[in-house]
């Protein structure tokens, strides 16, 4: 008897947030949605996709952040050469892929953001709330990386930081989301294995996924040439062509929005090499000229997703050190001559600073550096973001 005062109360609630079929109305009436591709396999099949190419994007990316800003326990090796190239390319075209991908998955189930009632139960209520930074989340990651290969930055905040806290939260959501999804994607799929479609008006099921698949497949396409070389000429929708610039190739930061001027690279320049050094150096343009040169084919390999190859010649960064005194296991600090910047120093690890290829560059495929490419001195080196390739060297700083 004590419990019909509840049960009176629990089915009034049902009445007050779960109208009749009939008295509802717009998308929250039955049968409002009557596309065929609403569909449970397709969005299944889709969500998959996504899981892929999201979970790739995620790999990729947290391992450049970790190169860029390495925690104490991770150091980066100087070999492969091209592995970040490879790896960043990667990053970015899958990305770019994404983005068809993720619309077409948004207008698939969009009909399910206007379910009555909006919970069922508990974990009904768990999945809904994780559609919030999963949805948001991924808008966001695929929009500010997209402006970010485009360098448009139309927000205040640094975009490392902020894409690098974006990517957690979204695969964090992801992952919640993929266990509530994980047991009816199984019975979706092994439900309609093998099941023909049945003939209707507008485009099959198939043919959507055709379309969406093809559009993935053309803009990669038509941007992933700014990395892979045999592509170069389909690079239509790239925002870098890697043959475009000075000296063959593109430069992201000139020499005047660094504010280098004449007085920094004239007669007075002097590359220093100090810190835990038996002899500090201060060599002259002319003293690393004298000294043995050495040549190496590397690329410059931007987070951006262009990559350019290059022949470059100069000192080895290794013999410098030598020549100091500096330990064999030492790490270095190479610094710019501009004065401020978020990328004016950047670090060798002990791996990097002894591997031969790792040059100060003085001539880029036969040519003195161009002053937006670094002259008089840039740091090159295998398996390096381009913006650790610091321009205009000024010092080496030994720890």
């Amino acid at each position: 008897m004590r419990r019909r005062p509840m049960v009176r109360m629990a089915r009034g609630v049902t009445r007050l947030f779960d109208p009749p079929a009939g008295a509802r109305i717009g998308p929250l009436k039955e049968g409002f949605f009557k596309s065929r591709l609403h569909d449970e396999r397709l969005s299944a099949q889709l969500g998959i996709a996504l899981g892929v190419t999201f979970t790739i994007c995620f790999v990729t990316g947290l391992l450049s952040h970790l190169i860029q800003y390495p925690p104490a326990w991770f150091t980066w090796p100087p070999r492969p050469a091209g592995l970040y190239r490879l790896s960043q390319g990667v990053h970015v075209a899958t990305g770019i892929a994404s983005i068809p991908l993720l619309l077409a998955k948004l207008w698939v189930v969009y009909p399910h953001f206007w379910t009555w009632p909006p919970v069922r139960n508990v974990l009904h209520l768990i999945e809904r709330i994780s559609l919030l930074p999963l949805v948001g989340g991924s808008i966001f990651l695929l929009f500010s990386g997209l402006a970010n290969i485009g360098l448009w930055y139309p927000w205040r905040f640094f975009f490392p930081a902020g894409h690098y806290s974006g990517a957690w939260i979204t695969i964090g959501a992801l992952i919640v989301h993929i266990g509530a999804k994980a047991t009816l994607t199984r019975r979706v799929l092994a439900r309609d294995r093998g099941r023909s479609e049945a003939p209707g008006d507008g485009l099959s099921r198939r043919g959507f996924l055709g379309v969406v698949g093809g559009t993935a497949g053309l803009l990669t396409l038509l941007t992933v040439g700014q990395t892979f070389r045999p592509l170069n000429r389909l690079a239509i929708l790239a925002p870098r062509r890697p043959d475009v610039g000075p000296q063959g190739f593109p430069v992201n930061k000139s020499a005047a929005s660094a504010k280098i001027t004449d007085d920094h690279v004239g007669p007075s320049y002097r590359l220093l090499v100090t810190g835990a050094v038996t002899t500090a150096l201060a060599l002259s343009l002319d003293d690393l000229r004298a000294l043995p040169q050495h040549e190496a084919t590397l690329p410059i390999a931007c987070v951006e997703g262009w990559s350019a190859e290059a022949s470059w010649r100069g000192v080895r960064v290794a013999e410098l050190l030598q020549r100091a005194g500096a330990a064999p296991d030492a790490d270095v600090t190479v610094e710019s001559l501009q004065a401020s910047g978020l990328y004016k120093a950047s670090a060798l690890n002990a791996l990097q600073a002894r591997d031969p290829d790792t040059l100060l560059a003085l001539e880029i495929n036969g040519e003195t550096l161009h002053i937006d490419h670094g002259y008089p001195v840039r740091l090159i080196g295998p398996n390096r973001p381009g913006v650790m390739q610091t321009k205009w060297v000024e010092k080496l700083v030994v720890s």
